[in-house]
């Protein structure tokens, strides 16, 4: 009998700041050494203007995350002073000794983007120029750093634009992971028919992230439960374990890479018991590459837990 391909848990890494890529990179590289597991990063490449993101205090729903993730202490004060206080540190030169050695470990590479804030607080609303200068200076940092050409992005925020999915295909990337699949209800996740696609017109793939990430479910109440550090691993386990498919999570290297490095080694444990191959975008990639898939138009939607809107996959 034919032995079943097990399903992938696709481990998607945003690397934000500064502090995570010095501190947070090394400790996933080796806790996912460890777990014989892929991964794939994606890094901040600019200047790190963490900052600057107290301006979104307006948006709805901004104070109740700060409130529940505990910004200060997972990012760090000195890190909330870039770009207000502190000159903000260039990222890609600064940490790129930590970048080059997830590479060498084995991991996957690729492109979050140049300036994080800039991007996620400005992109949608940004023409074509702006919007191309922008994925250029990642793109060149990026072989700089590495010494080739990027292969693959995942959009600080989970903002895009037309123009930088069109740009995607003028750089030749088979695939990246851009945007969310709408969740079916509070606290869980994707519907189950939420998978790789293409954008209308489009030749790349999108790969959605298809469940909640920490930041989204910490104190927020569940099915009657608050989810804290000591039960929010195991409401992530349940909904892997009753939605077996394929899946992208969206760890970020501020979080699982420091305070949350308990909570992810459980997840990393718990998704090998039950049958997972913890993957790469790229392992993704060689899987699906020759399925028939459903285009989509570009969607803007919210989700829980996330203040304002972001890409998502309605189907």
């Amino acid at each position: 009998m034919a032995q079943l391909t097990p399903p992938l848990l696709v481990l998607k890494i945003d690397v934000d700041t500064y502090r995570g890529t010095l501190e947070g990179v090394p400790n996933l590289v080796r806790m996912l050494t460890r777990h014989a597991a892929g991964a794939t990063f994606l890094f901040s490449l600019g200047p790190d203007h963490t900052g600057w993101a107290m301006r979104r205090a307006l948006r709805p729903g901004f104070f109740q995350k700060v409130s529940r993730t505990s910004v200060v202490e997972h990012y760090g004060f000195k890190t909330l002073m870039y770009g207000v206080l502190l000159p903000g540190p260039d990222i890609g030169l600064k940490g790129a000794a930590e970048m080059r050695a997830a590479r060498d470990a084995g991991f996957e590479c690729g492109i979050h983007t140049w300036d994080h804030v800039r991007w996620q607080d400005n992109v949608r609303a940004r023409d074509a120029q702006w919007t191309d200068a922008m994925m250029k200076k990642s793109e060149q940092r990026y072989a700089q750093v590495f010494g080739e050409a990027p292969h693959t992005h995942g959009a600080a925020g989970w903002q895009m634009n037309g123009h930088a999915f069109r740009r995607h295909d003028a750089q030749g990337y088979a695939y990246a992971s851009d945007g969310r699949a709408m969740l079916a209800e509070s606290g869980a996740m994707a519907d189950p028919q939420a998978g790789p696609y293409r954008f209308t017109g489009m030749r790349h793939i999108q790969m959605p992230t298809t469940l909640p990430t920490l930041d989204e479910l910490l104190g927020r109440e569940v099915d009657g439960a608050e989810l804290t550090t000591a039960n929010i691993a195991a409401h992530l386990l349940k909904l892997t374990a009753e939605n077996r498919r394929d899946h992208v999570y969206t760890l970020h290297a501020e979080l699982e890479g420091q305070k949350l490095a308990p909570i992810f080694e459980q997840l990393l444990s718990g998704w090998k018991a039950q049958g997972y191959r913890l993957a790469s975008m790229a392992d993704y990639y060689e899987k699906i590459k020759h399925d028939p898939l459903p285009e989509y138009p570009v969607q803007w939607g919210e989700l829980p837990g996330r203040s304002g809107e972001l890409i998502v996959l309605d189907t």
